[in-house]
Parts: C-alpha cells; structure tokens; sequence
C-alpha cells in the first residue's frame, strides 16, 4: 500500500509528480492515532475513477493513465523514522507525525492544517485542483471518517460491466443498474476490515456447481485459459501423456477422485501430446505433474497419489481460505490443530494486505492452518502492539515473523519462507513426504514410538515434547544472552571511542551490525517420532534398532555422517554405519517403495521415448 510503504529514496528521486509524504514513528501515540485518518484518505483517493481508470473488474488500476495516480500524478507514501532515521534526519523532521509535500523530486512544503479527515481532504482538494485546474467539484468531496458504514462522496458512473465468475462463463458480461447514493461502495479501507472477518469475497454463480457430473474434464489451451487461467474457481489437474505407465496407473483413482468431488470441486486434466505448448507454459518437465489453481494462483501437489491422499489434499484446498477467529473459535481450534499461523489486523489494515495474505493460502495447504483476527483478548495474549502482525502458534507457543518495514507483510517468497521454517510441530511425526525437511543440516532426536502400546506411546510422546520445549527454552535463554553480550561489547567501543574522540573509530563501532538471529546462532536441533512397526526394517538396518525390545531414542547428525547408499543424497549417522556396511545403508526416503505400497517409481521424464 502507498500509505505504508517506506520510500526514503523516492520521496525525492522521482520527477514529474508530487508526493505528500508521513514522517512517522511507530511507538509515537499521535502517530498510532491519525493512522486511521491517513489511510482512509489513501484508499478513498486511491480508488476514486477521475475518468474511470479502471479494470475490467471494477479494481482502481494504478497503471491507467486514467487511474487517479495516473492522471494526477499525485501519490500518498509514508516513512517509518525509526527504520530510516537517517532520511528523516535529512528532511528535517524534528517531531512525528510530520507530513511534507514533494513537487518533482523537491520539498514543497509542510503541512501545518489540522490532523483530520476535513483537513486533509481539503489540503488533497486544493493541490490537485492546482495539478489539474477545474478537475475538482466545486462543492468539494466528503472522505468518509474511519468506520464509516458509507460515504458522503459524491457518485461515480456506475460500472456497467462485470465479469462471470461461473466456470466457462469467462469473459461474459452483463450489465448492471447504478446503486443509489446512499448505498454507495464505503472506502477500500473500510472494505477491507469488514470483509476480513467474513473470509474471501465470492462472487455470486449464476452457472451450474464446480464438477457437477462428478468426471474429469479434459482441457484443451483454449478450455484451460477459459476455465482455469481466467477464473476464480479452484481447479485439480493433472497433466499427463497417454504412454505413461505412472499416469496410467492413477488414471482410475483420478476418476474416482473426481467422481467423489462432485458437486464440490472442478476436476481436469490435459494431455501433453495434443497440448504441448500449455503444458510447457506450466512447467510440466515429468508425467504425471498435478497442480492446483485458484485465482490465477497455483501450487503443485507432490504428496502421494492414493485416492485418500488426493481426496485429503483436496478437502483441504477447498478449506484453506484465511477464516476470521476470536478469541473462542481460536481456543477451539487448539484443541486440534498443532500449528496456526495468526494473522493480526485492525481498522487500517488495507485490501492490498489482505489480498498478500490470500495468496500464502495455497502454499500451505496440508501444513498448517492460517486464521486472521482483530480480537483484543488475542492480542493481549500475544503481546501484539502492531498491526499488521503475523505469528505462528505451535502448541500455544508463539513464535513471530520479524518484519522491519509494512513492506516486508507483503513480500511473498520472504514470508513463505519463514512459514516454511516454522510450519512443522514442534515434534512432527517423521514420514516419507517430509523426511529431507526434518532431517536436513540440524541434530534430530529421534523417538522411535511404538503405536500398539497405546499407554506408553502417549507418555512418550509427552516426554518428547516437554524435552523439546525445555530445549527451546534454554536455546532462548542462551540467545537472548548472546546477543545483549554482542550488544555490551559494541557499546563499549562506542564509548572508548567516544573517550579517546576517534571520530573514525566511533564511525567504525557505530556502524557495527549485530546479525545474529536465533536461526544462525547455533546448529539447530530438531525433535521429532517415528512409527517403529511401521518403518520397523528401515530402523533396523539403518540404526540397529529393535522396537520389540522396547521404544527408544537415538540422535541423527547430518553433517558428520556418510550418504545413502541407494540415493547418495540423504544422510545416515557415522556411529551406525560401521556395525551395517555401505551396502545396507538406505534412508527413510529410499525405503518408501519397500515399505509404503501406495508409492510408485520415478515419474515419466519429459521424453518421446515409452515405457517398456
């Protein structure tokens, strides 16, 4: 969003447009209280249509030479002082929040009107009427106030076309009446927070339900870029080619998974051979490749391919938008749910945020849960003081996505990789499909739990989580110790400098950068369980280990230890390898095809050649 970005350098670098700029600190109170203020003057200005600058949708779009961006020129921004003191230093701000007009790269001047809706809009009134002369009414505009229930604004040209979101539907248009004035749209802003709580804005279908005869749909370039790529409905595909002994083994559990989907989700499916062209845009290099989409976004599914297994992943696909909890919904959900990503917003968290948020969802579906809140009891809990916040919850215990400037809520790879970091339990339970992401590049304790002792596999498995939790206690502590003594030593040559007045040496101390985080700080140590009748062999020819003879508890390090002897990839212990010989050595992943029977060989590689 405009208003929360932090632009120390283009506030001035940029020519030909005017900026007004906010100079604020995130812990100052007057800054907290004319937020609301700042950014429903954004989003009212932001989506206002000057000359119907927008999409086909009904979206402002920024790019149009028509949009009110483009046709002003005139573009609201923010910078954090904290984050970027230097620059503020530099414009000369001595007090939050400070608001300064920039003309071509250049200070203008500095606003001295009062902190309200009225002020500023009759400030923005005034400058654009001077960018543009009679562009602006002369009875003015009334901006909404923050939480408005709807505007005073005066109404613009109704849209008069919408696209059907019905599947086959796209590109249809229809038209629609304009709304009277007092049911006119109510600012982005507030848009936004209202329709947080209710989950993804869905259009109404006037077609047929997704997949209402239960089959497959074959897709052709053209049937894709109308139903899929176009669309806002969730579709399953599988790509594939018709001489693939792989794609010919799930062609009758495809079948039936889509029978079982009926009515619920779009299943399909594209053959390579008559649509190579599409399968390449998709990035398909090995048969099968089955992929999820959903509003133009996608993820592939690389789990298992039993009818279990893909009716799993698609339920949950289906369930995977961001809900909105409170207080008591979330306390339900911890009852069953190892891992929640908390996702915390209040009045001035905008449509572009949520719409960041919506696109994590598909990357975590068979992860973890992700919920969004605004519930006061939620954030006292939590310990939240600023908003936009997202955290992750495993097992109550929090653990906080460290984002520097509001930017940084809406970088996606940055996000989803720390996601990526924290998705598992806290003591997951090791598997085929997950095996590489526990076991890689950390000590892993290993407990090998028998399920057949009900009793003593649930004390076990409590005993494991509470080693766990002791041990990410004390890696807090020590942290937490390291770094304040990092922070003392640079300090104290702070002020030796100081003492001596070795201005370049003060420099070098001043601009000493304490790095350290709690990922880098020590090679990490991971928990986890392990079926041992399940995987019974694999424990035994690997670590020696006999689950008849007792549950039991063995650590892995990857770093000093030699490779699989099947996949030359995945690492097994030094300690055990001398009682086993090269030639036994086989990781969990190598073992899938002995011990799983619903796994297949590798995939088809994207060649002419068949499969004898």
């Amino acid at each position: 969003m405009a208003t929360g970005r932090n632009v120390p350098n283009r506030a001035r670098s940029e020519t030909d447009s005017s900026r007004w700029v906010k100079h604020y600190s995130p812990y100052c109170g007057h800054c907290k209280a004319v937020a609301p203020f700042w950014q429903t003057l954004y989003e009212f200005y932001y989506t206002s249509s000057p000359l119907e600058g927008r999409t086909k949708e009904g979206q402002p779009d920024p790019s149009s030479a028509n949009s009110f961006h483009g046709f002003y020129n005139f573009h609201f921004a923010s910078i954090n002082c904290v984050a970027y003191g230097d620059v503020c230093d530099k414009n000369g701000v001595k007090a939050w929040p400070t608001f300064l007009l920039y003309k071509d790269g250049e200070l203008v001047e500095r606003y001295t009107g009062p902190r309200s809706m009225e002020g500023f809009s009759n400030y923005v009134e005034e400058k654009l009427e001077q960018i543009k002369p009679g562009s602006r009414p002369r009875e003015g505009v009334k901006v909404p106030q923050p939480g408005a229930t709807g505007t005073g604004a005066l109404p613009e040209q109704a849209q008069s076309n919408d696209k059907d979101a019905a599947a086959g539907a796209a590109g249809e248009k229809h038209k629609e009446q304009a709304a009277p004035l007092s049911t006119t749209e109510t600012t982005s802003a507030l848009l936004a927070s209202e329709t947080a709580k209710m989950g993804r804005t869905k259009g109404a279908k006037s077609g047929p339900p997704p997949n209402a005869k239960g089959t497959s749909v074959p897709l052709t370039a053209e049937s894709f870029q109308k139903l899929v790529t176009t669309s806002q409905d969730p579709w399953f595909v599988k790509f594939y080619v018709p001489w693939c002994t792989h794609c010919q083994r799930l062609a009758p559990t495809w079948a039936e998974m889509a029978k079982e989907m009926e009515g619920r989700l779009n299943i399909g499916e594209v053959n390579c051979e008559q649509s190579p062209r599409l399968c390449k845009d998709a990035r398909v290099s090995a048969y099968p490749t089955i992929y999820f989409f959903r509003g133009g976004e996608r993820v592939e599914y690389d789990g298992l391919r039993g009818l279990g297994d893909l009716l799993s992943f698609a339920n949950k696909a289906l369930d995977s938008d961001v809900k909105y909890v409170d207080a008591a919904t979330f306390k339900e959900m911890e009852e069953t749910e190892e891992v929640i990503f908390v996702y915390f917003f209040d009045h001035a968290t905008t449509s572009e945020d949520f719409a960041a948020l919506d696109r994590l969802t598909l990357s975590l579906i068979g992860h973890a849960k992700i919920v969004k809140t605004d519930s006061d009891i939620l954030a006292n809990r939590f310990k939240i003081s600023t908003w936009p916040r997202l955290l992750v919850s495993r097992d109550g215990r929090p653990t906080y996505y460290n984002a520097l400037a509001p930017k940084d809520m809406r970088d996606f790879r940055k996000v989803l990789t720390w996601m990526q970091s924290v998705w598992l339990p806290i003591v997951p339970e090791l598997t085929a499909s997950n095996s590489r992401e526990i076991m890689t590049g950390k000590y892993v304790v290993l407990g090998i739990l028998n399920r057949e002792r009900p009793d003593e596999f649930m004390q076990s498995k409590r005993e494991l989580k509470n080693a766990a939790l002791e041990w990410m206690d004390k890696q807090t502590q020590a942290f937490q110790l390291e770094r304040q003594e990092l922070r003392d030593a640079k300090q104290l040559r702070i002020e030796e400098a100081e003492d001596r007045n070795d201005q370049r040496a003060l420099r070098q101390a001043k601009s000493r950068v304490i790095s350290i985080t709690e990922e880098n700080f020590r090679k990490g140590v991971g928990f986890a369980w392990v079926d041992g009748v399940f995987w019974e062999r694999w424990l035994r020819s690997t670590y020696g280990v006999d689950i008849s003879k007792g549950e039991r508890v063995i650590i892995n390090d990857e770093d000093v230890s030699i490779g699989c002897g099947e996949c030359r990839d995945h690492r097994l212990t030094r300690a055990e390898s001398p009682l086993l010989g090269p030639d036994r050595l086989r990781c969990i992943h190598c073992a899938i095809t002995d011990f799983d029977s619903r796994n297949t060989p590798p995939d088809c590689q994207h060649s002419n050649e068949t499969d004898a």
